[in-house]
């Protein structure tokens, strides 16, 4: 499979890295084709201009900084996002990469008076989250309502192929964590990134 890999973790050393990495590996050793956008590592700018916004349209054609990533995101089969839920969502650099790529035309067509929006990035049949959290699961699902689970597996996922198919892997309370927890949590991310077919 075609797996598109997106890293938002501002840090090299972090732990979100070590997910990261261990998703390109055991994917790589799996025989699929992996690509990585690091956002950070990039220097994506997360920001949408006046500019920008006012030709969000189909017709607009995509600006010269995006369409490496456009061109990425057509090319998957697999989208994998690998980033640490910061206020219950997404970090910003990965937001503004979802609001400036999954761009009317690209990944949906604008609703108008006569036709619904409807999702256009049928390539995507797989979309997995890899994420950590500092609260505790009740606190973020019950409390909350897991705002960003929700952005990800319900609103990105419209875009996509009718049939595509999610997986969540979460790590919630990370400052409580031992060494021996991580190294289980990443275990299980291997296990999961191994059970993807080509």
């Amino acid at each position: 499979m075609r797996l598109l890999v997106v890293h938002a973790h501002p840090v090299p050393e972090s732990f979100n890295t070590a997910l990261c990495r261990a998703v390109l590996e055991t994917a790589r050793q799996q025989g699929h084709d992996v690509r990585l956008i690091d956002l950070h590592a990039d220097g994506f700018n997360p920001v949408m201009t006046a500019e920008e916004r006012r030709g969000y349209t189909e017709d607009v054609p995509v600006p010269p900084d995006l369409r490496p990533h456009v061109e990425a995101l057509q090319w998957a089969e697999g989208l994998i996002l690998v980033y640490p839920t910061w206020w219950y969502s997404q970090p910003a650099i990965l937001k503004g990469w979802i609001d400036r790529v999954w761009r009317p035309g690209i990944t949906f067509t604008l609703r108008t008076a006569t036709e619904p929006l409807r999702g256009a990035l049928h390539n995507v049949r797989l979309i997995g989250v890899i994420t950590t959290f500092g609260s505790p699961w009740w606190f973020w699902t019950f409390l909350i309502g897991a705002p960003g689970r929700k952005i990800i597996l319900r609103g990105l996922r419209y875009c996509t192929h009718p049939r595509t198919r999610t997986f969540w892997l979460g790590l919630h309370d990370m400052d409580a964590r031992t060494d021996t927890t991580r190294a289980r949590f990443l275990g299980k991310v291997r296990a999961r990134i191994a059970r993807i077919p080509l």
